[in-house]
């Protein structure tokens, strides 16, 4: 596992991440490119990077096909606090990308057992997803997989905990009682099936996260720590995130990594390709 701690700017970092693999991916309409891709607040600088490279003709996401982590269960695509509209006002509505390869769970489906076999079907049918970008809950969950998650586990509907309910109220007005209790996310075995997990991580408040999913073993009661498990997973941290992680481990991870921490001359490097 590699583990990138830059300042502030780990939504730029991961933008700049993104666009390299897609370009050296060079995606065709036979051959598409194939995006996981998180909601919430974390990855929003991301989405502004991605747009701004999309408009400025670094890349192209017309042969990149998506797919979201989760749903709400009982919220339409017409809702406001829908990750539906969510995606497509921060980000697909600003972009390239062919209506018919986005993939977003439908929380309104009648079956949600047929809507998660759906879901994992598509994503075999186009080969896998290359690069899953996620965040993560100050208890360590990757999209809606909870603590005590199974680190096997599909596509399905899961119960939200009370901590995320009150975490995610924020975007319902405060009001703990307007958010959906129940929610259709990817697995965490979908998760590492993945060619290549980016997950990104920022605050105090994620730091022990962090550290019991960097300096910890495996645990199901830490669905981050499952990263341990995958071939190619990378961690994108602010520093504020690190604060519990132990000196020599923070040390060892800046110096290793010390070549990716150039923000400017990644993305330098992108413009002259």
């Amino acid at each position: 596992m590699r583990l990138v701690i830059i300042d502030k700017k780990i939504g730029e970092w991961a933008a700049a991440h993104v666009v390299e693999k897609i370009l050296n991916f060079n995606p065709t309409k036979e051959h598409p490119f194939v995006l996981g891709l998180p909601t919430g607040s974390t990855p929003l600088s991301m989405y502004k990077k991605l747009i701004e490279f999309n408009k400025d003709g670094i890349v192209s996401f017309e042969n990149v096909i998506t797919f979201n982590m989760d749903e709400y269960v009982g919220l339409g695509k017409d809702d406001k606090q829908s990750y539906y509209t969510f995606m497509h006002e921060n980000f697909f509505n600003h972009i390239d990308i062919k209506k018919e390869n986005i993939n977003i769970l439908n929380g309104l489906a009648a079956d949600y057992k047929a809507e998660a076999e759906r879901y994992e079907e598509k994503i075999k049918a186009v080969g896998g997803i290359d690069l899953f970008i996620g965040g993560i809950g100050p208890d360590g969950h990757i999209a809606f997989n909870e603590p005590g998650s199974s680190l096997s586990s599909r596509t399905r509907d899961k119960e939200l905990t009370m901590d995320t309910i009150i975490a995610n109220s924020r975007f319902f007005g405060g009001d703990i009682n307007k958010v959906p209790k129940l929610a259709l996310t990817v697995g965490v075995g979908t998760l590492l099936d993945s060619k290549e997990i980016l997950i990104l991580v920022n605050g105090h408040h994620k730091a022990r996260a962090l550290k019991k999913g960097i300096e910890e073993g495996v645990n199901h009661m830490w669905t981050i720590s499952a990263l341990q498990l995958h071939p190619k997973a990378i961690i994108v941290s602010d520093e504020e995130a690190t604060i519990e992680l132990k000196v020599g481990t923070y040390r060892y991870f800046k110096d290793i990594e010390k070549y990716e921490l150039d923000l400017d001359k990644k993305i330098k490097a992108l413009y002259k390709k």
